[in-house]
């Protein structure tokens, strides 16, 4: 592949970081939290693809011959390179879901501290914050108020439904679910990844987690409601 080609596929690959992060596409692979990084290294491969066209136009053309006098020619295997980068654009791939979520056990930890809660109910919470602060802060922070979690479902061994959220370290190759347990009105028909807003009361009900005998904590529901994927699929 020649100079030429090079920059093209330098910008191909620039145009797909911008458009991934402006589309919002990048929140399939990795956490919000990078996405100026993204924006910033499209930027840094669209202005070296630019500035290798530039130097390449200015320089004296001169054809690479063989010594029968034939010019050499790159692979055109190599421009194979490029359906990644379309793959990229055209295919954005689903958030994880419960197929790794029931394979991979709940990945609560102890939180550093719990901060203060906003006033006003309903009180609008991760699925991580929640469970952290139902089970190592023993509901104290909640007590009787009206919270606000939103997640997809997962179906355990026994037929039970989890309220589940994938937490991201870095990127969705880290991804691990964090599962809160339903309980009180819970509607019949919760089929898995079905995204839901549920609203309740924390409650000190707890399970442990079948994979990895991780806890998983209950929420006592008050009512659920089907909702479209957000817009971050993804915690952390």
């Amino acid at each position: 592949m020649n100079r030429q080609a090079q920059a093209v596929v330098l910008l191909l690959a620039g145009a797909a970081l911008w458009w991934a992060d402006l589309t919002g596409l990048y929140l399939r692979y990795v956490k919000a939290a990078l996405g100026p990084l993204l924006f910033v290294a499209g930027a840094v491969l669209i202005v070296a693809a630019v500035a290798t066209l530039w130097s390449e136009w200015r320089r004296p053309r001169a054809t690479e011959e063989d010594g029968h006098g034939h010019a050499h020619r790159e692979p055109r295997v190599s421009w194979l390179m490029v359906l990644p980068l379309l793959a990229l654009i055209l295919v954005g791939p689903p958030a994880l879901g419960s197929y790794t979520a029931n394979r991979t056990g709940t990945a609560l930890q102890p939180p550093f501290g719990f901060p203060p809660l906003p006033s006003g109910d309903p009180l609008q919470l991760s699925v991580d914050d929640y469970a952290g602060r139902a089970v190592y802060d023993h509901g104290k922070s909640l007590g009787d108020r009206q919270i606000d979690i939103t997640g997809f479902i997962t179906v355990g061994p026994r037929g039970a439904p989890y309220l589940t959220r994938m937490v991201l370290n870095c990127c969705a190759a880290d991804a691990q679910p964090i599962k809160v347990g339903l309980s009180g009105q819970v509607p019949h028909a919760m089929r898995a990844d079905a995204w839901f807003e549920v609203l309740g009361t924390y409650t000190a009900t707890q399970a442990k987690d079948d994979v990895n005998g991780g806890p998983i904590p209950f929420i006592d529901v008050s009512k659920a409601t089907s909702v479209p994927v957000p817009h971050d699929p993804y915690d952390g």
